[in-house]
């Protein structure tokens, strides 16, 4: 080999060995970048998850952390709502002093009550859900109830068990067992469109939740409120209401008096004399794509949910939340089998009395076919987040309408938001 041969190759060589560290060094660094860049992404990820538990609705930053089971709150103050003085509302603060955290406006809240039963005049828990009627807000919460009367036509009755509780004996400073805000009617905020709020009687508190978030924190979107009562002695709120169309130009109020009184004119007192209904609302309303947000009694539910879905308006952009006796039954197509035969009718059995029912879509959930059948079971919110319906399954399938909040003991069941998906048998 020549001398110069050998300089070629020792340069070579050389040039190699630079080349190799150079690869080597740019793998290390390049693996150094992805690392900050990973641990730079997870930071991030952790930052977004704290600002959405320390932010509330309403931009304060009180935590959003929740809790489990029930938790004592005292009565700050009350204050009735309404000409009747049937409807009151409560503020409530926790009594360990902590910060609230904030909920979905639309959301309610559970209580666990000690009440006399008016059969035994024994004390006995009752569990009921009450929508919270106001933006959330960090040092209290509130809820507004009305007081139920006997049925029209049972007037030897007994009253509502847990809304007379609470108008006769719930005072200032009386403490109350609370769970967290739940429920799955709230305000959807991914989709931006107008919103149309409809209240039946005490189905407006929901609606205020709402109305007050929006307004509260300078939404510019587009809010109609329709609000269906007999007359002016039933309306809640009568100023506040008012107050928000003078200061919101972006939120239009109708008011629906179905039996207005002698001195209640038209066009002052309210803007329509019947019921919140369907051509109302095509008569109103611009032609253009809403979210519908509705509350009220089975009645007006099953004529304006169903209406609503008639005029075109798309499923998904109704949300709706029933109150009373039973839940929105929605009347749906016969279940078709895969040879195209209507599928056989499911029949669930309650063990207790021993009763074989047929069950079908129209009938609902387990829940309202029990109270149907007159059969006793103790519910409360209706929605599956508060679990007093848990029932035992002893045979056969459920399924549920919805993702349960409460949670469910294994081999049981929460009869508000399930249906047989075969023969069933329940210790009920």
């Amino acid at each position: 080999m020549t001398v110069g041969m050998l300089a070629l190759t020792i340069v070579l060589v050389l040039l190699m060995q630079i080349s190799i560290v150079t690869l080597v060094g740019f793998y290390r660094r390049n693996r150094q970048y992805r690392e900050i860049d990973m641990r730079s992404s997870e930071s991030t990820a952790l930052l977004g998850s704290r600002e959405l538990i320390h932010a509330n609705a309403d931009g304060s930053s009180a935590s959003l952390t929740s809790w489990i089971g029930f938790r004592e709150f005292s009565v700050q103050r009350r204050e009735i709502e309404d000409g009747s003085r049937s409807i009151c509302s409560f503020y409530l603060v926790p009594t360990d002093g902590q910060p609230l955290p904030g909920f979905r406006p639309g959301q309610f809240l559970t209580f666990k009550l000690l009440i006399d039963d008016p059969l035994t005049h024994q004390p006995k828990n009752v569990v009921r859900c009450y929508s919270l009627s106001d933006r959330p807000r960090p040092d209290h919460y509130r809820v507004t109830i009305k007081r139920v009367p006997p049925p029209a036509d049972k007037p030897e009755a007994p009253p509502g068990l847990s809304s007379n509780f609470f108008h006769d004996h719930v005072q200032k400073d009386c403490k109350l067992l609370v769970k967290a805000p739940s429920g799955h009617f709230h305000l959807m905020e991914d989709k931006p469109l107008p919103l149309v709020l409809i209240g039946g009687g005490i189905g407006i508190t929901p609606m205020l939740s709402i109305l007050n978030t929006l307004l509260e924190n300078g939404s510019s979107r587009e809010v109609w409120l329709y609000y269906g009562i007999r007359n002016g002695a039933e309306q809640v709120m009568k100023e506040h209401l008012h107050s928000l169309v003078k200061a919101h130009a972006n939120f239009h109020l109708h008011l629906c008096y179905s039996s207005p009184r002698d001195n209640e004119v038209m066009g002052v007192d309210y803007q329509h004399k019947g019921r919140v209904d369907i051509p109302l609302l095509r008569e109103t309303l611009k032609f253009m794509r809403y979210q519908f947000y509705v509350c009220g009694p089975k009645p007006m539910m099953e004529s304006i949910v169903p209406g609503l879905e008639d005029w075109g308006v798309d499923s998904g952009d109704i949300y709706y939340e029933s109150f009373g006796p039973a839940a929105l039954v929605k009347h749906e197509k016969p279940r078709i089998g895969p040879d195209g035969i209507a599928a056989r009718t499911i029949t669930v059995t309650f063990g207790k009395t021993g009763r074989f029912v047929p069950w079908n879509p129209e009938a609902g959930s387990l829940l309202e076919l029990a109270e149907a059948q007159g059969i006793e079971v103790e519910s409360g919110c209706r929605a599956g987040s508060c679990g007093c319906c848990q029932t035992v399954i002893e045979s056969g399938e459920i399924e549920y309408s919805q993702q349960p909040d409460a949670d469910v003991e294994p081999g049981c069941c929460l009869l508000c938001i399930s249906t047989p998906k075969n023969d069933l048998t329940l210790a009920a």
